[in-house]
């Protein structure tokens, strides 16, 4: 076909830009969501003062509000360092990649060739002469996206990139949590270590004054022996604690991206466990699950296998594609130039599914049910966010009253075991009541320990259940590896 017949073609690529207007396959629609609204626990018998139905505010940097600048320190160090944002990152990239190769589809391809050539015939079918054959041109393919396919893919594409990026943030909410709550971890380590010191130097006492009494000839050594058992079995906590001293400290190293080890000498001196403010701003369940990123994705995810459901529904219909080339042809490589050596050429074709023993039905079939199964991922993923919430207020309020229980029965323990030292040093009792005193103590004091750890830890678990621990500007944050 000459080049003065292109323009011929025009009309039939007008009619079909023209005709993919409509895309098949079904709209999405943002399923509803059937929120309560308002907390269950939320009232004067569980939750309330600990926690108010006002708004939440900035949950981007919750971490700030338990006072503790090493654990700030930690968990920003996190958020620049840590394998498994890295690893989410790379995913967020991939997604981009994809998208613009679903987008790509919209417009033509076009490529240039070139070509060289010697041949020669046999005497016997030709000449036996030989001739050489040049060619250099442009070619050009393009499928009319009449039904809508590339359009859904496109669109699928865009909701999967949105779905990792909320998966990105998601990853931020779990990392901030995990650190706050394994650094929570090595402060109680810590304290019941204290604990257990500071019961074994009085145990030593005890175990010096039966060695007097029995010395003086008040006591039998039987007492001498029980004072050194129970001094013996405390000692023997010791190395259990800092195992789990080590291992706590090794974990929150790995979050950050470090050889274990590594954050022993910034964590070796002791410190009190984070401050846990008096009451803590909940707002409403609608507003957890606009906040969470986790139930963000669901949804994106289910947007794009909607998408693909078009997709695989456009596969069903006819295709249309205009192919064409345009370049020059000779004989010999100085002829290119000559007006005479332009060739070209335009095809315009259709082809159709006609008989495919069901495949492109079950296709559809099967992309209908990946819709199916994204939806119940999201309703399920709206289940969980609320339950979280509603079990971190629970578990929140009712800590501060049994640690208000136990503080009172410490002072009460630690006042009875000195009465009972002191009656035992005037021989108005038995051994056997001291050690019951001292061992009340300890097993107390531990209690209360972890009582406090575990009101961090469900204040922690509660902002992560509120969705904290990221903000939409951090997408464009210039320490972002995902931002280039």
């Amino acid at each position: 076909m000459n080049a003065h017949r292109f323009p011929r073609t025009l009309p039939l690529l007008a009619a079909l830009g023209l005709a993919g207007c409509a895309a098949v396959g079904p709209d999405y629609v943002p399923p509803p969501q059937d929120v309560p609204a308002a907390w269950s626990r939320l009232d004067g018998a569980t939750a309330a003062p600990v926690a108010i139905a006002e708004a939440p505010g900035d949950l981007s940097a919750w971490w700030n509000r338990l006072d503790d600048p090493l654990l700030t320190e930690l968990v920003h160090e996190a958020l620049l360092a840590s394998p498994d944002l890295r690893s989410a990152q790379a995913r967020l990239r991939a997604a981009r990649a994809q998208r613009t190769v679903a987008a790509a589809g919209r417009y033509p391809s076009v490529g240039a060739s070139a070509r060289a050539s010697r041949s020669e015939s046999s005497e016997e079918v030709g000449t036996g002469e030989a001739r050489n054959f040049y060619s250099a041109g442009f070619d050009a393919s393009w499928e009319a996206d009449v039904f809508g396919g590339v359009r859904r893919g496109v669109e699928a594409a865009d909701a999967a990139l949105e779905s990792s990026r909320a998966a990105l943030d998601a990853a931020r909410v779990s990392l901030a949590a995990e650190v706050a709550s394994n650094y929570v971890d090595v402060r109680t380590q810590q304290i019941l270590l204290d604990i257990a010191r500071a019961n074994l130097a009085t145990q030593s006492e005890t175990l010096q004054l039966t060695e007097w009494r029995a010395q003086a000839g008040l006591v039998s050594s039987q007492d001498v022996e029980q004072a050194r058992a129970s001094r013996e079995q405390t000692r023997a906590q010791l190395p259990a604690l800092e195992i789990s001293l080590a291992a706590a400290e090794h974990r929150l190293d790995v979050l950050l991206g470090k050889a274990p080890g590594s954050l022993h000498a910034r964590l070796a001196e002791a410190g009190s466990l984070p401050a846990v403010p008096e009451a803590v701003a909940v707002g409403i369940p609608a507003d957890a699950l606009r906040q969470r990123p986790d139930v963000r994705a669901a949804e994106r995810t289910l947007a794009a296998e909607t998408a693909r459901v078009g997709v695989a529904e456009a596969a069903r219909y006819p295709s249309f594609t205009l192919s064409g080339s345009i370049g020059v042809e000779a004989l010999t490589f100085g002829a290119l130039g000559n007006s005479g050596a332009v060739a070209s050429s335009l095809v315009a074709g259709i082809t159709a599914p006609i008989f495919d023993a069901g495949r492109l039905r079950a296709q559809v079939e099967i992309q209908d049910a990946a819709r199916e199964q994204a939806l119940v991922a999201y309703e399920q993923a709206v289940l969980t966010a609320l339950q979280e919430a509603e079990n971190a207020l629970v578990e929140f309020a009712r800590n501060r009253e049994r640690g208000e229980a136990l503080a009172i029965a410490v002072e009460a323990s630690r006042n009875a075991a000195d009465l009972a030292r002191q009656r035992y040093s005037a021989g108005l009792i038995d051994f056997q009541s001291v050690l019951a005193s001292e061992r009340n103590v300890l097993v107390l004091e531990e209690s209360l320990a972890g009582n406090r750890a575990n009101g961090v830890q469900a204040l922690i678990r509660l902002y992560k259940a509120l969705g904290g621990g990221w903000s939409p500007q951090a997408e464009s944050s210039p320490t972002r590896k995902d931002a280039s």
